[in-house]
């Protein structure tokens, strides 16, 4: 049981050292330290941000893979689902990346809770669904009052509306 805990610990803590490289950006080195944890004791964490590391060198499809990943690990884990709806905005597939979302704003574990609101509201204002847009914008909001992302865009939606 000693051992157990001692392997998951190091692979935190290397998991915490590719995220400072990530930060960083020196992503090589980062995806390298996510991997080594994830041979160590796979986490729905190291996965996900493994699949972060990999949309930086725009390997969407490997992204997506990871947040699977992670998502088998620990579905209640709720960045998986964000990042695998933000991958399918960036590929161009909207009607698939609004299930991905809609679980991301469900999800028991989860923070920043108001990302997957934010992505949703751009997707709709990007389908001219701009009333449905302005919601999810207003529940960012409620989620994370003041933020300037939600704020702009519901300036720019009420403009447009207008």
């Amino acid at each position: 049981m000693r051992e157990a805990e001692n392997t998951k610990r190091r692979a935190l803590e290397l998991w915490e050292h590719g995220q400072r490289h990530h930060l960083q950006g020196d992503i090589p080195t980062a995806i390298q330290l996510y991997s080594k944890s994830i041979e160590m004791c796979p986490t729905a964490e190291a996965h996900t941000f493994r699949g972060w590391a990999f949309s930086f060198q725009g390997k969407l499809e490997e992204a997506i893979a990871e947040c699977k990943a992670a998502i088998e690990i620990d579905p209640e884990f709720g960045n998986p689902y964000n990042d695998i709806g933000s991958y399918l905005m960036k590929l161009g597939n909207l009607e698939a990346a609004i299930p991905w979302l809609e679980r991301a704003k469900t999800a028991r574990r989860y923070e920043p809770r108001h990302f997957p609101f934010l992505n949703l509201g751009r997707l709709y204002a990007a389908k001219g669904q701009l009333l449905r847009a302005a919601e999810e914008f207003q529940g960012a909001l409620r989620l994370d009052p003041g933020n300037s992302l939600a704020v702009q865009a519901l300036d720019q939606l009420n403009a447009a509306i207008n």
